[in-house]
């Protein structure tokens, strides 16, 4: 395969040139006892998916890795690591692009160039068959697309790639590499201080703040003002036609 790729000794890589889901491949390994930070990076996918098992599109060019983390956190920290990928990759993306190419967040983790989907983010988790309160992950699978190359042109929320964006000299090796060191400095960062700096470091990209934005939830679509992001991570949501505030924790976003 074309192109070296130099990555810090946390991680073992495992490159592969086509599979179904580099994250069904991590799960697999990981429930086979996979170490933290076992890396699957696959150059296609024949059956890519995000989050809510939406379809992925795959095609070669683009980055498509899984990793596997075991953090020995409670599941209901888990969400967290989902704004670590987001910071570490989007952190990558600046030290990339052309300076006049933001990089911004949309919750809960999707990466954007100017407000065009660029990069999305799926944790699966697996505990114990009957886990207690506080009972720590077995292992949880992060996985990360990021269109380089392509991107789909008729996905419901406006996507697009690092080539359309004037940063089509920047390799998915390259791409893999300042992933892979910058996600484990702010992942190291949240062992040692907690959630509080990757708060803060998402909300100085974070798009929608202050703005009228649609939710959509498995049971009902919200609109309203995006007020803030809760210390956990949570979307604190001034619904229009409700007092008071929701806390969201899972949902689709929409800006208005």
């Amino acid at each position: 395969m074309a192109g070296e790729v130099t990555l810090p000794p946390a991680y073992r890589l495992i490159t592969l040139d086509t599979v179904e889901s580099t994250n069904d491949e991590a799960k697999r390994l990981a429930r086979e006892g996979a170490e933290d930070g076992t890396l699957v990076w696959a150059r296609e996918q024949g059956a890519g998916r995000g989050r809510g098992g939406r379809h992925w599109a795959s095609p070669r060019g683009n980055l498509y890795l899984s990793l596997v983390l075991r953090p020995e956190c409670p599941a209901s920290r888990a969400a967290e690591l989902g704004f670590v990928a987001a910071v570490g990759l989007g952190t990558a993306l600046a030290s990339l692009v052309p300076p006049l190419c933001p990089v911004n967040y949309k919750w809960p983790n999707d990466v954007l160039l100017g407000e065009r989907k660029v990069a999305g983010i799926l944790i699966e988790t697996e505990s114990a068959l009957q886990p207690q309160p506080g009972d720590p992950l077995e292992w949880m699978v992060l996985g990360l697309g990021v269109n380089v190359q392509h991107y789909p042109e008729d996905t419901e929320f406006p996507a697009t790639s690092l080539r359309y964006e004037g940063a089509g000299d920047v390799t998915v090796e390259a791409l893999l590499g300042a992933f892979a060191l910058y996600f484990l400095d702010w992942a190291n960062r949240w062992m040692e201080e907690g959630f509080a700096p990757i708060h803060a470091e998402w909300k100085e990209r974070g798009l929608g703040i202050g703005r009228k934005i649609r939710v959509r939830l498995p049971r009902e679509t919200l609109r309203g003002k995006f007020m803030d992001l809760d210390a956990d991570g949570a979307l604190l949501l001034q619904p229009e036609k409700e007092s008071g505030i929701r806390r969201i924790t899972a949902g689709d976003v929409f800006f208005e």
